[in-house]
């Protein structure tokens, strides 16, 4: 039976966000100075924001002032009040955030100077749990404790989501928020049943779980992926390759959505175009994800209205 997706909680993290903004930086003095904002230091976002930060450094008179954030969600509120010039976030929040979707309160309250620059990676969600747990799908979470991200996340929202797809909705479990780091150790210490991450495989946090205690991945089963994919469409089928994970054996079949860069419609066009310019004519030395990015790919997924400066480059 397929679930309609409630994103009460959406709507929740979006104002949460928006009120616990980062101070701004598009005031800095040095108007060659381009805040970008990433995600937490255990995830995707922070190592490949700054693999583009040196590109963009080294081959350009620009500067990147590369923030650590909690990711999409307060990204978007970020870019909405051009508290940054460019930030990395997933397409699904991309899409929530422009059209003022997923809630009748945010009806009339859209994002609409949010702009896209090109999307790279599926950020693949991982559902983690200690080995011996007995947790073998995502139906098993019901009753537990599970950590779903850091409230205001995109990480929460897809949580959220596919478990209420599952047919576990809130009261059904207990759920932590806490960043990537937090929440693998909070696996390794049992202090809850699952945690899920999302971001492009190997994840650093999870990797270095993996390394230290016995670990399990918890397989979305087909089913269950054809109803979050029919109930969601920016979800696609996504596979973690065996090894990709220190004792995980096997190929295990989950969702994804897709990472893309950001930006705001107050950005000057040479700017975005310059950046955009640079990140993919040097993409060879991206060393995060670097099997994705790819200029002919860079428009795949794309929710939103491109920036001009974005359009400029990819024609």
């Amino acid at each position: 039976m397929r679930h309609n997706i409630n994103r009460r909680q959406f709507v929740t993290a979006v104002g949460a966000a928006g009120m616990a903004g980062l101070a701004g930086c598009s005031g800095e003095d040095d108007e060659d100075t381009l805040s970008w904002h990433a995600g937490g230091t255990g995830g995707t976002y922070y190592p490949l924001s700054n693999n583009f930060k040196t590109i963009v450094e080294e081959h350009t008179d620009y500067s990147l002032q590369v923030q650590s954030t909690g990711a999409s969600l307060e990204n978007v509120g970020n870019l909405n009040r051009e508290e940054a010039e460019f930030a990395l976030i997933q397409n699904d929040i991309a899409y929530f955030a422009y059209n003022g979707t997923g809630h009748e309160d945010l009806e009339g309250n859209e994002m609409e100077n949010i702009r896209g620059v090109a999307t790279l990676y599926p950020e693949t969600i991982h559902v983690i749990t200690q080995d011996d747990s007995g947790i073998e799908t995502i139906e098993d979470l019901d009753g537990g404790t599970i950590n779903t991200g850091d409230a205001g996340s995109g990480t929460q929202v897809n949580a959220l989501q596919i478990l209420e797809t599952a047919g576990i909705e809130e009261g059904d479990f207990t759920e932590q928020n806490t960043d990537f780091d937090t929440a693998t150790d909070q696996i390794r210490d049992g202090d809850v049943d699952a945690a899920f991450v999302v971001g492009g495989w190997p994840v650093g946090s999870v990797e270095n779980l993996a390394n230290s205690a016995e670990i399990s991945l918890v397989e979305v089963s087909s089913d269950l992926r054809e109803d979050i994919m029919g109930a969601a469409e920016w979800f696609a089928e996504d596979t973690i390759p065996a090894e990709t994970y220190e004792g995980i054996d096997e190929d295990v079949e989950t969702v994804s959505v897709q990472a893309m860069i950001a930006t705001h419609d107050g950005v000057d066009d040479d700017v975005v175009e310059t950046v955009t310019e640079t990140i993919f004519d040097n993409a060879d030395d991206i060393d995060q994800k670097a099997e994705f990015i790819d200029v002919d790919s860079a428009q795949d997924g794309m929710p939103i209205d491109l920036h001009p400066g974005a359009e400029a480059y990819f024609g």
